[in-house]
């Protein structure tokens, strides 16, 4: 019985850059199959994407602190209400769809209330510099609630409470 005879393997030729042209041939044939890549993906994206509702994009005017600082106490009656409900939010932990949830967290209109201590003028006073001190940041905002429903963690809302309680010492409320 013969064996057959196997042929030195040799490597295959390389189809995509033959050795005739140059780099510069090479970087724009690689240039042309990309672009043709990334139009191709972009019509997938689109596509893709096109039943997904779209709501407004967040603006933030300023940038927002990576850990937010306790500020030191404030004069003004408003000014400190705030910077109390501020620490109470911080004390209890923070909640987004309720008034409060059934670990103790609160949002922070209830803050503001349980702080104002029944005063509900000097509480109703204090929401309404909140909601302005958001709506500079957060345009698309409509109400305390809505706005707070849309954070996803404590940092902008403590935020707010600190720029609302700047905003009512500077008008010495």
């Amino acid at each position: 019985m013969t064996m057959p005879t196997l042929a030195s393997a040799s490597p295959p030729p390389d189809l995509t850059a033959p050795p005739d042209i140059g780099l510069e041939t090479r970087l724009a044939l690689t240039d042309a199959a990309m672009t043709a890549r990334l139009a191709q993906a972009a019509v997938a994206f689109e596509v893709n994407t096109a039943h997904i509702p779209t709501e407004p994009p967040l603006e933030i005017t300023a940038p927002l602190p990576l850990t937010p600082t306790l500020q030191p106490a404030v004069g003004t009656p408003i000014a400190a209400l705030l910077h109390r409900a501020r620490h109470r939010l911080e004390q209890d932990g923070w909640c987004r769809d309720a008034l409060h949830d059934e670990d103790g967290a609160i949002c922070p209109i209830r803050a503001i209330r349980l702080e104002a201590h029944g005063d509900r003028g000097l509480a109703d006073d204090a929401c309404v510099l909140l909601l302005e001190a958001i709506q500079r940041d957060f345009t698309w905002a409509q109400t305390i609630p809505s706005w707070n429903a849309r954070q996803t963690s404590i940092a902008p809302v403590l935020l707010a409470f600190d720029r609302a309680a700047q905003l009512a010492d500077t008008r010495s409320q």
